[in-house]
């Protein structure tokens, strides 16, 4: 499978561009346990314009964690494309345009998802912001707004007409947010479709070895795009790829304790564990603990690295116990 000159092998896994959640360090781990294809947190067109400094730090790329995406939005075709020049000066190896976010505060004032309300104008922008770069542009998207425009089947053909260089599909319409189960049969019917010869990325509900074995098999997708499951997770795409759990809670447990040395090497030690704890309180690992819900609160609150590393080995021992 192939964007542009970028060779991903077969069956590759990508990690789902998520704010507030694939920052360099995380990027980085789920790189190293098997991503094929990670993405930064989305940055806003008008954000990047301005240089809003928090903003352009979300855009600096390791080469390690290479091949990576920066993904953008915005409601207008002109800050999109000046947008989109700004961060192709990022060095990304793509481009990816968000056509699918559902939150309020983006899809609300008619950027991700509330593109699907007015697909001229989500057309324009794809076609202006591919003729102004020279690296691959893709995009991500939804179903459609709600179950009663499910636009997606006509809308893959007309935005490959634009000159994408590959789709991800999120099996969701914007109504649905989060909620309910993905519904796969679009993204296979789209795969399905002749006329389409760009790469197809399914995403939503993969969260086990089996879901994404049954994306590929059932559904024939060239790749699929893993996010909510990475949190506190980055070795689900080695879980994914191998079919099988074979790291240790000691494994786990290291490689949690090494996102926060990152992140707090990287930023400082404040921010750096802003950036992880998040991840730390949602791992599954953890969930062998009775009572966790205290623990996970001390996580949650913990302000120095050894506070936090300290919980982290009183959790090991913890599991140890329980195992």
């Amino acid at each position: 499978m192939k964007i542009g000159t970028i060779d991903f092998g077969e069956r590759p896994l990508f990690l789902a561009p998520m704010e507030d959640v694939t920052d360099i360090g995380f990027r980085m781990l789920c790189k190293r346990y098997g991503a094929a294809m990670v993405y930064t947190e989305f940055v806003s067109a008008e954000a990047v314009i301005r240089s809003i400094k928090s903003t352009l730090d979300k855009m600096v790329i390791n080469d390690e964690e290479r091949p990576v995406g920066i993904q953008i939005y915005g409601r207008d075709v002109e800050s999109m494309v000046e947008a989109a020049k700004v961060v192709e000066q990022a060095h990304p190896d793509v481009i990816d345009i968000n056509f699918g976010c559902p939150v309020k505060k983006v899809a609300g004032k008619g950027a991700g998802a509330g593109m699907l309300r007015n697909i001229p104008l989500l057309l324009d922008i794809t076609r202006e912001v591919v003729k102004a770069v020279h690296v691959p542009v893709t995009v991500k998207t939804r179903l459609g707004w709600d179950c009663n425009n499910l636009v997606i089947t006509t809308l893959a053909e007309q935005l490959q007409d634009c000159g994408i260089a590959a789709l991800t599909i999120h099996g969701r319409t914007r109504s649905q947010m989060y909620t309910g189960q993905a519904d796969w049969t679009l993204i296979g019917e789209v795969k399905r479709n002749p006329r389409i010869h760009i790469p197809i990325i399914g995403n939503g509900d993969i969260t086990t070895p089996e879901a994404a074995h049954e994306a590929f098999e059932r559904y024939g997708v060239d790749a699929v795009m893993v996010g909510r499951a990475t949190f506190g997770r980055p070795w689900v795409f080695k879980e994914m790829r191998e079919g099988v759990d074979s790291l240790t809670i000691d494994d786990k447990i290291d490689i949690l304790e090494e996102q926060l040395r990152i992140n707090v090497a990287r930023i400082d030690e404040y921010r750096g564990i802003l950036h992880t704890r998040r991840h730390l309180a949602a791992s599954p690992i953890f969930k062998g603990i009775p009572d966790f819900r205290q623990t996970r609160i001390a996580m949650l609150r913990a302000e120095t690295v050894d506070e936090l590393t300290g919980i982290l080995e009183s959790c090991r021992q913890r599991l140890r116990t329980t195992s």
